[in-house]
């Protein structure tokens, strides 16, 4: 028999028991997501760096195998603009949005439902062959109006973009009914043009549907380290924010976290209990959040 002093001693032994521990710590966050529903967003810079999105479709896997149940919002920010610049179609930012005008509206349908849904599916599919594309036009997922206003209430035209009015997530429930990992396309239909589509925001679609599936957390990727109280000084991340400290901050962000925020916002509103920022260029920055005790990024609570 061997000498236990000696087993200990092993450098083997203190890998493989630093590997059960990081499983021990995962337990109690395992139970508590257990057969949960967690909607994921995907994108930012994350989405065209090869590794991380291989990275981010284990976690995805992960969590499936885990007895969670997974949704996937993806947004296509950086796809959208590589194929506008090679079509000639100006870019342009307002109030946090992209500006999207007719011509551009077709480019982002196609980019989002036919490039950017695909290779997400197939990077997941390589993993756990029961993932799924599903676009916010299907079976009336996303219902949509045109945007007309900024955060603060001032008129804005941002062309083709819209704000959801209603969510069915039916399609959406089926997928997870036959266990399937559905990953969602932010497209809209225009309640007030048929068969017209409108671009909505990734951050503020994942947040209706997560209210809308009943969604045990909601976690956004993003390409900085969570909420910053006095941004820009680094030292200011807050790990931790009430949903009134954050409505309280709104007037200060940058106009690119705004849509983030509001989404936090939302969630939490109504009725997801976590809602939480996280810096999707750290590779399993999901499974880091979820799994650990730690956690990872900002996350908003009530």
């Amino acid at each position: 028999m061997s000498d236990p002093s000696e087993v200990s001693a092993d450098p083997r032994f203190a890998a493989s028991t630093a590997k059960v521990e990081t499983l021990i710590e995962a337990l109690p966050w395992m139970q508590r997501y257990n057969d949960q529903i967690v909607v994921v967003k995907f994108g930012g810079n994350a989405m065209v760096d090869p590794e991380l999105i291989e990275a981010f479709a284990s976690d995805i896997a992960f969590l499936r195998y885990a007895g969670v149940h997974p949704v996937v919002v993806h947004g296509g920010g950086p796809h959208i603009s590589r194929m506008l610049d090679k079509l000639g179609i100006e870019s342009e930012f307002r109030a946090g949005y992209r500006y999207t005008s007719e011509e551009a509206i077709e480019v982002v349908r196609m980019v989002l439902g036919g490039q950017v849904a695909r290779e997400l599916v197939s990077a997941i599919n390589d993993l756990a062959p029961v993932a799924t594309g599903t676009s916010g036009e299907d079976a009336g997922l996303f219902q949509a109006k045109r945007k007309t206003t900024d955060a603060s209430g001032n008129p804005v035209d941002l062309g083709h973009v819209g704000e959801i009015v209603a969510v069915n997530p039916n399609v959406v429930r089926a997928d997870i009914a036959a266990g399937r990992i559905p990953v969602v396309s932010t497209i809209a239909s225009d309640v007030d043009q048929p068969r017209k589509a409108l671009n909505i925001n990734a951050d503020r679609a994942a947040a209706a549907l997560a209210v809308a599936l009943g969604a045990k957390k909601l976690v956004m990727l993003t390409d900085v380290e969570g909420l910053y109280r006095n941004w820009p000084d680094r030292d200011s991340l807050a790990s931790s924010i009430t949903a009134d400290e954050l409505r309280q901050m709104l007037g200060t962000l940058e106009s690119g976290m705004i849509p983030k925020a509001q989404a936090c916002l939302e969630a939490i509103d109504g009725g997801v209990k976590h809602a939480t920022i996280i810096d999707g260029r750290v590779p399993h920055s999901t499974l880091i959040e979820i799994f650990t005790t730690d956690g990872f990024g900002t996350e908003v609570v009530e």
